[in-house]
């Protein structure tokens, strides 16, 4: 498996310099780098390290991080859409990361869901061509993200088939589905084709793996067996510097 560093938690304590993160993950043998939002970084730097190291970028988030299921905020968000995708194109990332927002107040599960699915479909259309997926994420409703409107990949995996578009995908955190006790084989298994992405870290406390309780070994072989090609992103807090954490987890 190729494991990704998420370079908001990954590095950071060594690297006041973003663009130093993506060299730190290249001495320490990761095959690839993400972060979240984009427009809080030197975008010129992290190209030229991307450049040096020869690191991919698997991907970042679409901003604004507006709630899709508030029609209201549509507009916003597939203009901001168009922006991100000219980063991604830029620094060559292949994914950009949505998140479903808030389970607004007074509205139905069924009204917001019908939002998300019509907004996720305007953006498919914007995505066309781009050479760019966006990848909506279910986060956990019990410890991280309380009022998340989606914390089921099968839900989630439901309203990518409902879109029915190639450029739209779903990126599956082993963590946050962990945490929400879903287990991996019952929620993917003849659906591994809409994940983009995958996220990963221990549960409880979301550092890394070995740290808790969950058998993270097992999920990422499963996903391996069962043909899943792309990279897992290594998304957790290290309790020890993050070389040393990579080694526990890697042997790298």
């Amino acid at each position: 498996m190729r494991y990704s560093a998420c370079l908001e938690w990954l590095f950071a304590a060594e690297a006041p310099d973003f663009a130093d993160r993506v060299r730190l993950a290249k001495k320490a043998g990761l095959d690839g780098v993400e972060f979240w939002l984009w427009s809080n970084k030197d975008i010129a730097a992290i190209r030229a390290a991307l450049d040096e190291t020869g690191l991919p970028l698997t991907g970042f988030v679409a901003e604004p991080m507006v709630p899709l299921t508030d029609p209201a905020q549509h507009g916003a968000f597939l203009e901001g859409l168009k922006r991100s995708i000219a980063v991604a194109q830029q620094l060559g990332a292949p994914m950009l990361i949505a998140q479903a927002g808030a389970d607004l107040p007074g509205r139905s599960r069924a009204e917001q869901r019908l939002a998300l699915t019509e907004c996720l479909r305007k953006a498919a259309e914007i995505l066309a061509g781009s050479g760019v997926v966006l990848a909506v994420e279910p986060l956990n409703t019990l410890v991280d993200h309380v009022g998340y409107f989606l914390p089921s990949t099968e839900e989630g995996l439901d309203i990518i088939d409902d879109v029915g578009r190639k450029e739209i995908r779903i990126l599956y955190d082993i963590y946050h589905s962990a945490v929400m006790d879903e287990e991996i084989a019952e929620v993917l298994s003849g659906r591994l084709d809409r994940v983009a992405h995958v996220h990963l870290a221990d549960m409880p406390g979301r550092h890394e793996p070995g740290t808790g309780r969950l058998d993270w070994q097992a999920r990422v072989a499963w996903l391996e067996a069962s043909g899943y090609g792309g990279m897992v992103g290594l998304e957790y807090k290290p309790t020890v510097a993050t070389e040393a954490s990579l080694k526990a987890v890697l042997g790298r």
